[in-house]
């Protein structure tokens, strides 16, 4: 049975959605891509940017067989390979997905 994981990409700075330069707004890009396609391979339920009011930060829902898995999506980020962003993921017991 696969595990689900609430997976948070936290950025360099709160102002970042605002203020990104053109060399940061190119990993994004990368980022962007790299979550599409583990979407298409199934492994991603949903991801997208969070508005929070103390500034913004990436969310994704993702379903894999195990924390280690887990981890190496998340690793494998290019937004994280090259140093602009840390995350954080944690286990979702009992979700309910349609």
């Amino acid at each position: 049975m696969k595990k689900t994981y609430f997976f948070k990409l936290i950025p360099p700075r709160a102002s970042f959605a605002q203020d990104m330069t053109h060399d940061e707004r190119n990993i994004m890009l990368q980022h962007i891509n790299y979550w599409k396609e583990q979407m298409s391979q199934g492994k991603v339920i949903a991801f997208g940017p969070v508005l929070h009011p103390d500034g913004a930060f990436g969310m994704g829902i993702i379903q894999v067989d195990d924390e280690s898995e887990a981890k190496t999506l998340a690793e494998n980020d290019p937004s994280i390979t090259s140093g602009l962003n840390t995350y954080e993921f944690y286990l979702m017991p009992n979700i309910v997905v349609k």
